[in-house]
């Protein structure tokens, strides 16, 4: 009888301390690209994470890092190679993809600073 009252504790000890971490690593409401040549990127990562239905897997690991500081490695010429290999915003952001074609919408993710 001991043993379970003990094994039924942990088991609420190791459950509240999960949600607890859970709690202290908030996702972020808003990340932000740099991009110097075309205007930087605000990401709305609340908005897609909804669409998403919370489900984090469709974009992390496997898209992109589960880190705002990890690199994104954006090089020239990335959106012609994310669109090509569906990799990254073309996951979803591509011609009969999931969302709007990032291609001839420059306007619609970039945000060029005022003067």
């Amino acid at each position: 009888m001991k043993q379970l009252v003990l094994l039924v504790s942990g088991f609420f000890l190791f459950s509240g301390l999960a949600r607890l971490e859970a709690q202290q690593k908030k996702e972020p409401a808003i990340l932000v690209f740099p991009s110097k040549l075309f205007g930087d990127v605000p990401f709305d990562h609340a908005k897609h994470t909804a669409r998403e239905k919370g489900n984090c897997k469709v974009c992390h690991d496997a898209l992109w890092p589960q880190d705002a500081k990890a690199p994104l490695n954006y090089k020239a010429n990335m959106h012609k190679t994310a669109e090509a290999k569906k990799t990254s915003c073309a996951f979803c952001h591509v011609a009969g993809g999931k969302a709007f074609a990032s291609a001839n919408n420059c306007n619609k993710c970039h945000v060029k600073k005022a003067a």
